[in-house]
């Protein structure tokens, strides 16, 4: 598995699993109500903030949606619908009434920052990024924005704009770990693989150290020649969490050591965790070739072998030129 999808699937679980979380922490999503016309509206938005400040989602979303229906223009009624939308994980709603708040309320912080969030979480990036730049444009120092923003630039592999965001995040609030490892992610994607490591191993310390973060610095490792310190990282991670994609770093790691023999086990045991996890077939493949090779050519069986997991890694996976060449050479 290449670094670059080890970072992109740190940055999306980011999006999910933190996004109760001050990496991607929630705000009271209300703005002030643009002038409009008719206490009917007032009332009946008022009415849904305080049914939803009681945890009375329903019963507040119908009187937002009133509100709404009263006043078109009403910007705090589209704020507390979208937000109760986007508690309730409903993000295509969230988005529609939160664009609204913007149409209403373009230069207000908040429904542009909402209306980013909501686009990142249905995986409209572009948009996203574009409505957090709007965001920025009224807050620029809001930590948040930046961070998401930054975490935006790398779902799209914009890694130069991914660092510049990142690291202003960090300089906003350099004491939160998420912030870090997205500035770990940007710097590594962006090749400046010591600089990532910085970042990764300051998050350890203000973070639960989660695997993807532990694979993330071990790939960093890697990529500088610490492969010693590399395996250390992983078996970490296999010590919390064994699977096919850490027993497959680590026979990578293994195997740039010269430990060709614990390399082996450790790609075969991965393939034992996930068959379908190509990259490891290719480590027993290679592992194989080499066993071949040092028997000046008369380990047959070894040759076999290594052929036959070599062609089981393009059957799941068919796009790999370099392997379907090794497998041609041999």
């Amino acid at each position: 598995m290449t670094t670059r999808y080890l970072l992109m699937l740190l940055s999306l679980a980011l999006l999910t699993a933190l996004s109760g979380c001050k990496g991607l922490g929630q705000r009271s999503g209300s703005t002030r109500a643009v002038p409009h016309n008719g206490s009917r509206a007032i009332e009946a938005a008022d009415l849904g903030a305080r049914l939803k400040d009681q945890g009375l989602l329903d019963q507040a979303l119908l009187e937002f949606e009133r509100a709404i229906e009263i006043n078109p223009t009403m910007t705090t009624a589209y704020m507390g619908a979208g937000d109760i939308y986007r508690e309730q994980g409903d993000f295509a709603n969230a988005e529609t009434h939160y664009a609204e708040a913007v149409r209403t309320a373009p230069n207000e912080f908040d429904p542009n920052y909402w209306h980013g969030y909501a686009l990142q979480m249905l995986s409209r990036v572009t948009e996203a990024v574009r409505a957090y730049l709007r965001a920025l444009a009224i807050r620029p120092d809001d930590f948040h924005a930046n961070l998401n923003l930054a975490t935006a630039y790398l779902q799209l592999g914009e890694n130069a704009q991914a660092v510049i965001y990142a690291e202003r995040a960090v300089r906003i609030n350099a004491d939160d770990g998420p912030a870090r490892v997205n500035l770990g992610a940007a710097y590594a994607n962006a090749n400046r693989h010591g600089e990532a490591i910085t970042q990764y191993e300051a998050a350890a310390e203000l973070m639960p150290l989660t695997s993807q973060l532990l694979l993330n610095l071990a790939e960093s490792q890697g990529k500088v020649g610490r492969h010693a310190e590399m395996a250390g990282t992983i078996r970490e991670v296999l010590r919390q969490d064994p699977s096919a994609l850490a027993c497959e770093r680590l026979g990578s790691a293994l195997f740039r050591q010269g430990n060709y023999d614990e390399a082996f086990e450790s790609f075969r045991r991965a393939t034992e965790l996930d068959p379908e996890h190509y990259p490891a077939w290719n480590g027993i493949g290679v592992c194989l070739l080499n066993r071949y090779l040092w028997s000046q050519k008369e380990d047959l069986n070894a040759l076999d072998q290594a052929r036959n997991a070599l062609r089981k890694s393009l059957q799941i996976e068919r796009n790999q030129p370099r392997i379907a060449e090794l497998l041609t050479r041999y």
